[in-house]
């Protein structure tokens, strides 16, 4: 079994900016590749960003645009998500996911409760 629980969510102004972050426990050593969705409300759910615990690169959406970097420690089983120029269409849930491979990721391993990110004027 794998828990993640996701926190740093919030409410900021556009141009802003924060970090979520996932904290992963359990058997995390199965699930090679975490990733960040998000959905707001009355659209899909859409990839954000992936990464492998043990690669070097990540991978965005193409909406990021920059804008966002993602990242891991390893030793404290923790991904991040650092937004900056945060837009009104950032305004979403977003969720940590984690499974076997990154073409796995959004459709099965385990998933966060999500954290809602609300962009205002």
């Amino acid at each position: 079994q794998v828990q993640l629980q996701e926190s740093g969510g919030g409410t900021v102004q556009i141009g802003g900016s924060l970090r979520l972050s996932c904290v992963v426990s359990g058997r995390i050593y199965v699930y090679r590749a975490m990733g960040w969705f998000r959905q707001a409300p009355g659209k899909e759910r859409e990839f954000v960003a992936a990464l492998q615990w043990s690669g070097s690169g990540a991978y965005y959406g193409d909406f990021v645009k920059g804008r966002f970097t993602m990242s891991r420690d390893n030793l404290k089983d923790t991904m991040y998500l650092q937004m900056n120029s945060l837009a009104p269409e950032d305004t979403a849930v977003y969720y940590c996911n984690t499974a076997e491979s990154l073409d796995k990721l959004g459709t099965s391993g385990y998933w966060g409760q999500g954290t809602q990110v609300t962009v205002s004027s």
